[in-house]
């Protein structure tokens, strides 16, 4: 499977990084959740997923977008074997709508988490911190 230039998947440790740059908007969440439904539907076992999201210059979306978005992956992951999604973020916006994408998981398979510190992701993801860093 050819994926996007902001996603990668190490099959060794079992992680799916995304990495936006730009503007997060609603194409670019489309994108990467219909990356994430293809892999989930062709891997058999489960994946964490981690967003780094410091290269993102600017947040398009809106509570009832990402609402919507987080609803729907709790009913399409219902089911699954437990996983870790961590985003890594400074800036307000996206902090924001982390925060309320775990909220909105909280009680499925899906556990999401925000952080400010990439060491703190590695270790809860249980990844070295350098699988973390963005390729040169």
């Amino acid at each position: 499977m050819k994926l996007a230039p902001d996603v990668e998947f190490h099959e060794d440790i079992r992680l799916l990084i995304y990495r936006p740059h730009g503007v997060i908007d609603e194409q670019a969440i489309k994108k990467v959740i219909s990356v994430l439904e293809d892999l989930e539907a062709r891997l058999r076992e489960p994946f964490n997923r981690f967003s780094d999201t410091l290269g993102a210059d600017e947040v398009e979306l809106n509570f009832k977008y990402v609402i919507q978005v987080s609803l729907c992956r709790r009913l399409s992951y219902a089911g699954h074997p437990p996983v870790k999604s961590a985003i890594l973020a400074t800036d307000s916006t996206i902090i924001h709508y982390g925060r309320l994408h775990a909220v909105l998981t909280q009680g499925s398979p899906i556990n999401v988490r925000v952080f400010k510190d990439r060491q703190e992701t590695a270790e809860w993801l249980n990844v070295p911190i350098e699988r973390l860093m963005a390729r040169s």
